[in-house]
């Protein structure tokens, strides 16, 4: 028998990482001031240091304005609104110290809170910090929340439709994709990582394209982006630990509770990653090592997805400034 000739698949590069710059937090709160922005987004993938960055950008502002100005910080995290979902979501809260948060805990865990909640909410708090004269930072990693409240938009309400979602039922996970596609760009698989999200997400969809957003004065209309940069590698190691330390700090307690609460196993599945797997652990579907193998990889692909969603948003012209951190 002859020796086969081994082949080997070459492995894609890596995509190259932005040039990073050094931000000067004076020379931005001085462009600020002079209203050249009026909105502070520090964006970037899990693990990559957003929140302490705000914070400490946050810090550094409350030293260079006048007394009684101070900065306060918004979340555009789709988790992090939820009561009782604190170590998976990883909140982190002794990490903002004196600096006034918004959008955390704010919804109670089992419910459906949704973009256009957000945009709202964000709208209140964002009125609020600037009535006071104070400098609004948001923060986070969800990119359509990130994108709702910086485009300048108002999202229209989209009521249930149960003829269409019944319509919807028939067809296949497959076919509801392509037809979703066709109506939206698909940047990452948030929008269908469940079936019932993928039928929200069309319906949604499909009010749209027969609603057009209006524009509203209301909105941030010129947001200086911050992304925090971090190579692949360090990020993955950085997921890693992080996943260890929440197992260990009582992750699986704080699953369990919920379900003990009278939350169903499938609306935690629903908010995916952390409470998804662990939820498939405590159900008996799946063994402990096996849900921290998988949910180790699917956190990867998470942030993985959200810099793929960021280096989108660049190349539909919007800048963002890169930094170390």
């Amino acid at each position: 028998m002859k020796n086969r000739k081994k082949t080997f698949t070459p492995i894609p590069p890596m995509a190259e990482l932005p040039q990073a710059e050094n931000i000067i937090p004076s020379d931005l709160l001085e462009q600020y001031l002079r209203g050249e922005y009026d909105l502070i987004c520090v964006l970037g993938p899990t693990a990559s240091g957003k929140t302490r960055y705000a914070v400490e950008l946050a810090r550094k502002f409350d030293t260079l304005l006048p007394s009684g100005r101070k900065a306060e910080i918004i979340s555009a995290d789709s988790r992090q609104v939820y009561r009782g979902m604190t170590i998976g979501t990883g909140k982190d809260l002794s990490e903002y110290g004196e600096i006034p948060y918004h959008l955390i805990d704010i919804v109670d865990a089992g419910e459906k809170y949704n973009i256009y909640e957000y945009q709202k909410d964000f709208g209140k708090a964002y009125g609020e910090i600037t009535g006071r004269g104070n400098i609004p930072v948001l923060c986070g990693g969800s990119g359509l929340y990130i994108d709702a409240v910086t485009k300048g938009y108002s999202l229209p309400s989209v009521p249930p439709d149960p003829e269409l979602r019944e319509e919807l039922e028939k067809e296949t996970t497959e076919t509801l994709i392509q037809r979703l596609a066709s109506l939206k760009p698909l940047h990452n698989t948030t929008d269908y990582d469940t079936r019932q999200r993928l039928i929200r997400a069309l319906e949604i969809a499909i009010y749209e394209a027969g609603h057009p957003v209006s524009h509203s004065s209301l909105m941030p209309q010129k947001t200086y982006f911050i992304g925090t940069l971090v190579s692949r590698d360090e990020r993955n190691a950085r997921i890693d630990r992080r996943l260890d330390a929440r197992l260990e700090e009582g992750m699986i307690d704080e699953v369990r509770s919920l379900l003990d609460r009278g939350i169903p196993a499938e609306d935690l599945i629903y908010y995916g990653l952390e409470y998804k797997f662990v939820t498939l652990h405590l159900t008996g579907q799946i063994t402990y090592t096996q849900m921290r193998e998988q949910l180790a990889i699917a956190i990867h692909q998470f942030a993985k997805r959200q810099m793929t969603w960021f280096r989108g948003m660049e190349r539909h012209g919007v800048k963002i400034h890169w930094t170390e951190v």
